[in-house]
């Protein structure tokens, strides 16, 4: 389990990170050196001269001043593009002064000018830190669902979720690295490489997996409701404590506490039956589809209905602080897979989409 000592996913840098008097994250130089290490800005053998002189300059002075004729002297076009977002973001950040505002503040503008990785970067960091101090590895797993791409396997009434790049990962290399990649290339049948449902006898084995920054091989059961046939021909229905589901909501929680101060619960739900029904948010594409659908009273079709993983019940704390026409009135949260069985988690609807008061909003903008 987490003990004190935990760096989790140490390539993001949120080691690196001070936390600000509204206990958002504030970059040292050490963090941006982090990103000077990442596979997209890393040196490789092919480097050319340009690009191995500005990465050491770099390396000596993160927030120095670059000029873009440096840029251009690069050879590869993919490398001068990766510096050129890379930049931007840094001086996003910069001139935020954290980098929740600087998250904020791309999709206030409505147009992201920074690749989709880069974003799920910093809100990696942002949750490395947030979760400081979890001794739960559900927790942790289900937090991966804010920057990671998963797949989901609908197994014998189960609902189990896998890290998309792990999973894909094992199947073109066996689990044996790029030693299995050349052996299927070779032609060489390799053994399937079995992923472990997340539980308590590998919650250790899971959380040195996070230490390691590797893509997790744990599957989150995603599964809350199960049934049990019983003598008679009863049904016994039953909620699991320890869901993922579960442990999602308490993360989204922390996620919203932490970018606008409002305290909410969250509740997994089987279904809205709330004539009062009156907010809902989609926490990916497909369930925002999905939510409106069933908001506006149409008719889902069994393959959208199977695409609904679960809806939450979010409440507010302080109804103040909610909007004034749907003050004390619930929230919606719906969380679906597309037509390939991919789940993509949008935080930013979190940020963009709760009916927050003009108060609560006015403070969180401070």
């Amino acid at each position: 389990m987490p003990d004190s000592s935990l760096v989790p996913w140490p390539s993001v840098g949120a080691q690196h990170l001070s936390v600000s008097e509204r206990a958002w994250l504030s970059p040292s130089d050490d963090y941006w050196r982090a990103w000077l290490r990442r596979p997209e800005l890393a040196l490789v053998p092919e480097s050319c001269v340009a690009e191995e002189a500005l990465h050491a300059a770099m390396l000596d002075q993160p927030s120095r001043s670059v000029m873009a004729g440096q840029i251009d002297a690069m050879r590869d076009p993919d490398v001068r593009e990766n510096w050129r977002h890379f930049l931007r973001l840094r001086d996003a950040v910069r001139k935020a002064g954290t980098l929740e505002a600087a998250w904020a503040g791309f999709f206030a503008r409505g147009a992201v000018d920074v690749p989709p990785l880069f974003l799920d970067l910093l809100v990696q960091a942002m949750v490395a830190r947030l979760l400081e101090g979890e001794r739960d590895a559900l927790v942790w797993r289900a937090a991966e669902l804010l920057f990671r791409r998963q797949r989901i396997q609908l197994h014998e009434g189960r609902v189990l979720c896998g890290d998309e790049q792990a999973l894909d990962m094992l199947n073109e290399t066996g689990g044996l690295g790029s030693i299995g990649s050349l052996l299927r290339q070779a032609g060489a049948h390799l053994a399937g490489v079995e992923v472990a449902v997340l539980g308590a006898d590998n919650a250790e084995t899971y959380m040195g997996s996070v230490q390691r920054d590797a893509p997790s091989r744990h599957l989150l059961d995603l599964t809350h409701t199960v049934q049990q046939n019983l003598p008679h021909g009863l049904v016994l229905t039953m909620d699991r404590a320890q869901s993922g589901l579960t442990a999602l909501a308490r993360v989204l929680e922390r996620w919203i506490q932490h970018l606008h101060g409002v305290q909410v619960h969250i509740e997994v739900q089987t279904r809205v039956e709330d004539p009062a029904w009156r907010w809902h948010v989609g926490l990916d594409a497909e369930a925002t589809l999905l939510l409106n659908d069933l908001y506006n009273g149409e008719t889902l079709s069994d393959d959208r209905q199977r695409r609904l993983l679960s809806l939450f019940r979010l409440r507010f704390a302080d109804p103040d602080q909610q909007r004034e026409d749907v003050r004390g009135k619930s929230v919606y949260l719906g969380l679906a897979m597309n037509a390939q069985q991919q789940l993509r988690l949008k935080p930013q609807n979190l940020l963009l989409n709760l009916p927050l008061s003009a108060s609560t909003e006015h403070a969180q903008s401070l």
